[in-house]
């Protein structure tokens, strides 16, 4: 009779143990189906030597706009030599780019290795796994958008955007690169402007910067 006890308590606490496991791994995949807010337009142009990044400064809390100058778009690196722009949610995204930096310290300012490096980290870190946003990084060589699902990307073009008006300013931002003589400035700015005239959650108050 005891050992029977002892059996059913034993057995017990493995489906007890089961069912923990299961419902930790279907809150966590459900939590990666969810989509990633990206209610903003990010674009990086490169041209040459040129290097640009044009980020808008409308901030949504769901419908509602709650901010119009926010700054998307930072300088980072050792001699401020690297730009990063994001997409998503701001703390989340403060937090990476925090991360970012710290690789780009560890890595001496080596962007693609600290690129690959914060990718894996952001991949299998269970806490950072968790955080929801997109990142463009550039340096006067490289221009690469990094996910959290490991994605490190190159553009074959130079040209890439990132948010919910990311396609109307990539699309732009192509055309003007291929058919006009516009430097990447204006190209930055006539390409935003168009998203954030299609775009509801993108505004023409654009914060700028190059290397």
């Amino acid at each position: 009779m005891i050992v029977l006890t002892r059996e059913v308590a034993l057995q017990k606490n493995r489906i007890s143990i089961i069912l923990k496991n299961y419902i930790t791994i279907e809150q966590e995949s459900q939590h990666m189906k969810n989509p990633i807010i990206r209610s903003t337009t990010i674009l990086c142009v490169r041209r040459g030597t040129e290097v640009v990044m044009a980020g808008d400064g409308q901030v949504s809390l769901g419908d509602t706009v709650v901010k119009h100058s926010a700054r998307k778009v930072r300088i980072l690196g050792k001699d401020s030599k690297i730009l990063a722009g994001f997409a998503g949610s701001t703390a989340d995204a403060l937090t990476l780019l925090e991360k970012f930096e710290q690789m780009l310290e560890k890595y001496s300012n080596n962007l693609a290795r600290a690129a690959v490096e914060l990718a894996k980290e952001w991949r299998t870190d269970r806490m950072l796994r968790r955080l929801e946003a997109l990142l463009i990084v550039a340096d006067k060589e490289k221009t690469l958008l990094l996910s959290g699902t490991g994605d490190v990307v190159e553009p074959d073009d130079g040209v890439i955007a990132i948010g919910s008006g990311g396609n109307y300013a990539l699309a732009a931002a192509r055309a003007l690169l291929e058919h006009t003589e516009l430097n990447t400035l204006d190209i930055a700015k006539t390409a935003m402007n168009i998203a954030a005239s299609i775009c509801v959650y993108t505004n023409d108050q654009l914060v700028i910067e190059s290397i």
